[in-house]
């Protein structure tokens, strides 16, 4: 394992565990990284438990060669060095996995290989598998109006939506998700679901709660017009899974995910002000633990000696959605993706996919290259876009190196 122990002055963050008090500087650059890897110490949460069974192996091949491995982001013409690429973009922890194997580790600041990071929108990716895995199993049908499971939601923008549009977010939303915009509809979501800490929403019809504020939101258009990321999305799929799984979403990934992939340490979700577990980022885990689900899902739902996810759930997933539906919503950086059960699918040459949060928490996933990396982050920028030009050719020169090498 390589650490780096010098401290990062630009970042401004310290040891040891933030007060709970109101901190009106928790979400700038400066004190981001030291919160990330301690959202506990200021947010109620409920324990993910990784079971009373030992930890899957995850075999140490490491590499010395690897930090050297050059490549050119996007819209350059200066390559750049892999380890100098985790510096660029803030990375707080990564993992390379290659066949199963642990081929490059690292990790900077206050995050350790037994401490847990918020995993922001990756937790969509997990609430996403759950629900591809229900559909396998004949558990719950794509096609059905969301209503079917969730009726409490007949009088909101999903009372005329479907759970595959909901899935693959192509509802029609009057919901703004741009964290530049003071008054987005994010900022009203978050404050709701109590992510803000010392910021709750006040008034007597402010919504309680997650499942309150999703009742308040409205359709704006036609639902499967077009693709467009909506956070909200995330937290009513995951009503709809507990509703037909029948228990509450920290059990769920769990009993689902945690304890048969053998987990080595416990996990965490934020919950609201009524004790809901967010669906749409609220996860937090260890660096480890998130690479294990990643191989996983690369070896088509088994891993630990069992099939955990069916693997007819991981090929849907894989093989992506209608492309140009993604198109619809401009990623510039990301032609000829799609969407598909809350996971990012490239359609290249590889058949990469990717689970995505801001700040520059991922899971990539290189079916060809039998590559996994798991990555935590403090970018000082929310939006993906920021790091993508760095992040995605590096992953793919990685891959390319790991395959030339056998």
């Amino acid at each position: 394992m390589t650490t780096n122990p010098a401290t990062q002055p630009d970042l401004g963050w310290y040891m040891g565990a933030p007060s709970t008090a109101v901190d009106p500087e928790a979400l700038t650059a400066s004190r981001m990284r030291e919160r990330f890897s301690a959202m506990r110490s200021t947010s109620p949460t409920v324990q993910v438990w990784r079971g009373p069974g030992p930890a899957s192996a995850l075999p140490r091949a490491l590499r010395d060669d690897l930090d050297a491995l050059s490549f050119t982001p996007l819209g350059a013409s200066t390559p750049m060095r892999w380890d100098t690429s985790r510096l660029h973009n803030h990375t707080d922890g990564l993992v390379v996995l290659h066949r199963g194997a642990v081929v490059h580790e690292w990790f900077d600041g206050p995050l350790k290989t037994h401490g847990t990071h918020v995993c922001h929108s990756v937790t969509k990716s997990f609430v996403g598998t759950l629900a591809a895995a229900a559909v396998a199993d004949g558990l719950i049908d794509p096609a059905a109006p969301v209503t079917q499971y969730v009726p409490e939601l007949a009088g909101s923008a999903w009372g005329t939506a479907t759970v595959r549009q909901t899935m693959d977010m192509t509802t029609a939303l009057h919901y703004d998700e741009d964290y530049s915009k003071p008054d987005a509809g994010v900022w009203t979501y978050l404050r709701a679901a109590g992510q803000l800490p010392g910021m709750p929403l006040t008034g007597p019809d402010a919504p309680l709660g997650i499942r309150a504020f999703l009742r308040t939101v409205q359709a704006s258009g036609e639902h499967g017009r077009g693709y467009i990321y909506k956070t909200v999305n995330t937290d009513v799929l995951g009503w709809i899974v507990c509703k037909v799984l029948g228990a509450p979403l920290q059990q769920l990934v769990a009993e689902r995910f945690w304890q048969p992939m053998g987990a080595a340490e416990d996990a965490y979700f934020v919950v609201d002000p009524t004790g809901w577990a967010g669906a749409g980022g609220a996860l937090n885990a260890s660096l480890h633990d998130l690479a294990r689900f990643g191989e996983m899902m690369r070896c088509d739902g088994f891993f630990n000696g069992r099939q955990i996810v069916p693997a007819a759930a991981v090929a849907d997933i894989r093989g992506g959605a209608r492309q140009d539906d993604f198109a619809q919503a401009g990623y510039a950086l990301l032609p000829g993706w799609s969407y598909r059960a809350m996971w990012w699918v490239t359609h290249n040459a590889h058949g990469a996919y990717m689970a995505r949060g801001i700040h520059g928490q991922n899971i990539y996933i290189d079916p060809k290259a039998q590559m996994v990396i798991a990555r935590f982050a403090s970018f000082p920028r929310s939006a993906s876009a920021f790091s993508d030009p760095t992040t995605l050719p590096a992953y793919h020169a990685m891959a390319l190196r790991l395959m030339a090498e056998g």
